[in-house]
């Protein structure tokens, strides 16, 4: 192949072929009669080699040092170029998860140091889940307002609506436990003051729109497992309350 057949081929410039060949690096095993560089399977193989370590950051007198040393076969290379392509591909995975998880956060609107979002979310993060909710809900108004309001929100407000939240659920419980009917006056009560917590804190939320959530508490199972935790048939009890609220309110 010629210079221009295999800068096409391998993606570098002429003009860096023409550079390794200066230096020593790469220099092609034939010439035509008229002096053009012609390069063979082995100069393409070291080719290979020299792209390979200059990926990975290594300079060019210590490519050559490494592929130019008597005792490592090309095995040994590809064995050192893996190694290193791993750890690499390591680092930059623990980067991306990072980057992600940052970009997550700012996108939930949760202005917090990883400190204070494990202080108040634990392992449940709301963040993990904004792909999510920014799929199924990105271009309602309802989305666009709890964006806004928890832009602002500091720990202590997401402590305070974190215990607003677990407050009206331990009703919710008790209440079960009490045998109180879910579509009773009593239980509604309940689930309007959880409407009034969720319009309070993040959008407004009308009865339908809260029959709506009351309905995937028993659809989507990790809402149900949420409220199982809590108590064994919480879920049900806590979807037939908020759509029997809705219902009343018209």
């Amino acid at each position: 192949m010629n210079v221009g057949e295999v800068a096409a081929l391998s993606g570098v410039t002429v003009r860096t072929l023409h550079h390794y060949d200066r230096i020593g690096l790469l220099s092609p095993s034939g010439r035509t009669a008229a002096g053009y560089r012609q390069y063979g399977p082995a100069d393409l193989d070291r080719l290979h080699q020299v792209l390979l370590y200059r990926e990975l950051g290594f300079p060019l007198e210590e490519v050559a040092t490494l592929l130019d040393d008597p005792s490592a076969d090309p095995e040994a290379h590809l064995r050192r170029q893996h190694r290193l392509l791993r750890d690499r591909l390591e680092r930059t995975s623990a980067m991306v998860a990072a980057v992600e998880k940052e970009m997550e956060a700012r996108s939930m609107g949760i202005s917090l140091t990883p400190e204070e979002r494990f202080e108040v979310f634990g392992e449940h993060d709301p963040a993990q889940y904004d792909a999510e909710v920014e799929e199924r809900w990105g271009e309602t108004e309802a989305y666009a307002q709890s964006n806004r309001r928890t832009a602002a929100y500091t720990k202590e407000d997401w402590l305070r609506i974190k215990e607003e939240g677990a407050a009206v659920e331990r009703r919710f419980a008790e209440a079960l436990r009490s045998g109180v009917p879910a579509d009773s006056p009593g239980a509604m009560d309940i689930a309007e003051e959880h409407r009034q917590q969720i319009s309070r804190n993040f959008y407004d939320c009308p009865p339908q729109m809260h029959a709506g959530l009351g309905r995937m508490y028993v659809e989507d199972e990790r809402f149900t497992a949420h409220y199982e935790e809590i108590a064994p048939g919480l879920a049900q009890y806590v979807s037939t309350a908020v759509q029997a609220n809705a219902a009343r309110q018209g």
